[in-house]
């Protein structure tokens, strides 16, 4: 029923994108020249491509201030906006199970379309939750593969490289701009990975307890960290059942940690039961799909995100 509304939108949207592309005027003009216009899923993809395009793109993000990324589906003028781009930027489509059908549906024939998860080694879903396969399907869409790519640092500069080169083929004139700021970028990338690296290996805990959505598997991984979650599967729709939170909670008190971590943009109901029957306290973990408002207008960066993160860590962790 959901995808068969969401195809409804698509037909609907497309008419009205037909109507408008051949009047609509791509990117704005600075000099002379045209901004190159970018819409991205994502906050991490959004930031990425403003970071690398600069002054010479348009760049804009679908998900509005706040909204959690795992609900959203785009709504008519969403889909008019992506056909009047000309780049439009998703993660793929374990995060984006949407995008195959919207595409089919565009009349903008130019539009360069960049699958930020290409060239990327994916993994699973931990079997710490054995799921039947109704619910494996609803929680863990094109079957189980884990989307949240850009919280292992080393794929999020594969991600630039994706973004960047889809900047060129649109804009080859500034192909050595892009290069230079992907290159630029990367090595902050690479820098904050170090960090942590160097953060996270001498801490007394090494399991990260997590009262929001499966999230934060691919940093975990990279960190050699261990990650627990009440909730069954990648979305935050897919609510814990009592006998998960139990266990969850049986695990905090045998673990010996005193804190754990709740989600921001995640209803805090969970996290705050878990810490009054475990005794311990909270701490944010932000997974960076998204950010607040306020966050979005005090220029909050993907960089200053993941470095806040990694303060909550080394306290909840006591790292020296």
């Amino acid at each position: 029923m959901r995808r068969a509304r969401f195809l409804l939108v698509v037909c609907w949207a497309a008419i009205l994108s037909v109507a408008l592309s051949s009047c609509a005027k791509k990117g704005t003009v600075e000099g002379g020249r045209k901004r190159v216009t970018v819409v991205t899923t994502l906050f991490p993809l959004y930031d990425f491509a403003r970071t690398i395009g600069q002054d010479k793109v348009d760049a804009s993000l679908l998900l509005p201030p706040g909204v959690e990324a795992h609900s959203f589906e785009p709504r008519p003028g969403d889909i008019v906006r992506i056909n009047v781009a000309d780049v439009f930027v998703y993660t793929g489509r374990f995060m984006e199970p949407w995008v195959a059908d919207l595409l089919r549906s565009l009349a903008n024939k130019t539009l360069i379309v960049a699958d930020a998860s290409e060239g990327i080694n994916l993994i699973e879903g931990t079997g710490e939750h054995e799921e039947n396969e109704s619910v494996a399907e609803a929680t863990h869409p094109h079957g189980g593969m884990d989307p949240h790519i850009w919280l292992d640092f080393s794929n999020a500069q594969k991600m630039v490289d994706t973004i960047c080169a889809a900047l060129v083929e649109k804009d080859p004139q500034s192909k050595e701009f892009y290069l230079k700021n992907a290159e630029d970028y990367k090595r902050q990338l690479a820098g904050l990975d170090q960090e942590y690296q160097q953060a996270l290996a001498q801490c007394r805990y090494r399991t990260i307890i997590h009262a929001g959505h499966f999230a934060f598997g691919y940093l975990a991984k990279r960190y050699n960290l261990t990650f627990l979650s009440a909730y069954k599967g990648f979305s935050p729709d897919a609510e814990p059942t009592p006998r998960d939170i139990s266990e969850l909670i049986e695990k905090t008190k045998q673990s010996g940690v005193k804190y754990v971590y709740y989600e921001e943009l995640i209803s805090p109901k969970v996290a705050r039961t878990l810490a009054a029957e475990a005794g311990v306290q909270l701490l944010p973990l932000n997974g960076a799909h998204n950010v607040s408002r306020d966050a979005l207008a005090r220029g909050d960066t993907f960089l200053s995100v993941m470095q806040r993160n990694l303060e909550s860590l080394k306290k909840g962790l006591e790292c020296p």
